[in-house]
């Protein structure tokens, strides 16, 4: 993934309403959310809503797919796993790590 890209991806997740409504799709996975039950559930209004998923798409972090008459939102997990690897990449001078099954990080 290219510098650039990850540091788009980053300053559109850098905003706290950004950063709040990408982890609510996260959890809600590949079914997605419309964007009234993420506006309901973040108590968010509807216009900063949509200027805020406008910018996380805009950063290729979530997608958009009408279905019937509604809008669905959901996160881009590709996307987000590209950006967590470029981050990692030269962890650990390169060997292999990873973050053990109790939480605690790579011992490099």
């Amino acid at each position: 993934m290219e510098e650039e890209a990850v540091a788009r991806s980053l300053a559109a997740l850098a905003h706290p309403v950004r950063l709040r409504v990408f982890r609510a799709l996260v959890v809600a996975g590949p079914q997605g959310l419309t964007p009234g039950v993420i506006q309901e559930g973040l108590a968010i209004p509807p216009t900063t809503l949509s200027f805020h998923l406008k910018e996380l798409a805009t950063a290729g972090l979530v997608s958009q797919e009408r279905a019937s008459r509604n809008l669905v939102y959901r996160a881009a997990f590709d996307r987000m796993n590209d950006v967590i690897g470029f981050l990692t990449e030269n962890c650990c001078a390169g060997a292999p790590c990873a973050v053990a099954p109790d939480g605690q990080p790579c011992s490099c």
